[in-house]
């Protein structure tokens, strides 16, 4: 029996938990020291024990045995399907999510790649694309993401290219803007064209963002363990940050009318929470008011930036969110339904913490989280057969 029943629930961020070779087999060896060499890769062991005892686990029997009864127990490298494309088909009918749109979790260097040299950037981005690919190559309810580093004019629009070509089905970029210039630069338009063209959306994704400045941990006081029980770095200060720079990043996109230029193109911001979006909202129209005489930019907008937001902008509020007061307050168009599969901070059970918080939303509203607003985004890269599929009974 699936996890989901009864409703048609597409999943906007689920994650593949590369080993550390995963890329061995689609990057050019000539870049394999650099890329090994990023900082946020050095503490991402390169001694195979990793790789070794993850195999050990998922070949072993009796814990397959279990790996029905705990698909939302299980979490990183112990969740089945989290790692073997081979697995992931069977873990998809377990949860029994329409369709996944995937991410990778570490071989981005957590978005460091955008501070690497260009060259190295740009070839471990085309390496991550392919193997994204291939791992979503075994079901078609699998959307790979295909990632699209800006920091060179002439190579970003080409990194866009051969990632549609390649069958991504969503461009990904970093929230934070490059060194030098900005993501709404005239330079990306092409970029924006294709993705338009091809229908496919636009995403951001957490780990692309200004990190937190780390003077705010130097506070007098014992150092907080994190998230996850460590010392590094994951604490409620920390998360505060989270969205300021797609918030930014977004506005920059809108006021330099990259929105209305590609009136067709839908953003999607898929892990950086939702609790900012209303406020967010109002502060574009305020300032698109407080500026409008001085900007001809703002005085060219289709509409006031909120409309525009509902038009393109999609966004997956965390589990813990009250996602009822985040609809209520930003629209019934925005929010996406997300499990984080099988990161641990997608919890264990995501659809009773969001049917709990919508207790009091219409139905044409909570349809819309699950569903429509997912089919929405994803345009052309949802295949028309998986938006509606009919429901399965239970046996």
């Amino acid at each position: 029996m699936p996890y989901v029943e009864n409703r048609v629930v597409h999943d906007a961020d689920s994650h593949l938990m590369e080993l550390t070779a995963c890329l061995d087999d689609f990057l050019d060896p000539k870049y394999r020291a650099a890329y090994d060499d990023l900082p946020k890769l050095r503490a991402w062991p390169r001694d195979g024990k990793l790789v070794k005892h993850a195999n050990k686990q998922h070949d072993d029997a009796e814990f397959r045995a279990g790996a029905d009864a705990n698909i939302l127990l299980r979490k990183n490298y112990e969740a089945l399907g989290s790692f073997r494309k081979q697995d992931r088909p069977h873990a998809l009918d377990l949860l029994g999510f329409s369709s996944q749109l995937i991410f990778t979790t570490w071989c981005l260097g957590n978005f460091g790649l955008d501070d690497a040299d260009p060259e190295l950037a740009y070839a471990t981005a085309q390496a991550h694309n392919r193997m994204m690919v291939d791992f979503c190559s075994v079901d078609r309810r699998f959307l790979g993401t295909g990632y699209v580093p800006l920091s060179d004019f002439e190579r970003a629009p080409k990194a866009a290219r051969e990632a549609i070509d390649l069958g991504c089905k969503a461009l990904l970029i970093p929230s934070k803007p490059p060194r030098g210039h900005s993501p709404s630069h005239i330079a990306f338009d092409p970029i924006w064209a294709m993705a338009q063209e091809a229908g496919l959306p636009i995403v951001f994704h957490v780990g692309g963002e200004e990190k937190l400045d780390p003077s705010y941990f130097e506070n007098g006081l014992p150092r907080v363990k994190d998230f996850h029980g460590g010392e590094e770095n994951f604490t409620s200060v920390s998360y505060m940050p989270i969205p300021h720079s797609v918030m930014n990043t977004l506005a920059a996109l809108i006021f330099d009318g990259v929105f209305d230029r590609f009136p067709k193109l839908k953003f999607g911001a898929i892990e950086l929470g939702a609790s900012w979006v209303p406020g967010w909202m109002r502060n574009l129209d305020s300032a698109a008011q407080a500026f409008i005489k001085n900007e001809e930019r703002l005085q060219k907008l289709s509409a006031r930036p909120s409309e525009i937001v509902r038009r393109q902008l999609r966004v997956t509020p965390y589990p813990h969110e009250d996602v009822g007061w985040i609809i209520a307050n930003s629209g019934e168009e925005i929010c996406l339904f997300s499990s984080d599969f099988p990161h641990v901070e997608g919890g264990r059970n995501p659809l009773k913490r969001f049917n709990d918080s919508l207790a009091n939303a219409s139905p044409r509203a909570v349809e819309r989280f699950y569903c429509d607003n997912f089919v929405d985004l994803m345009g052309e890269g949802l295949a028309p057969d998986l938006r509606h599929p009919k429901l399965q009974s239970a046996a």
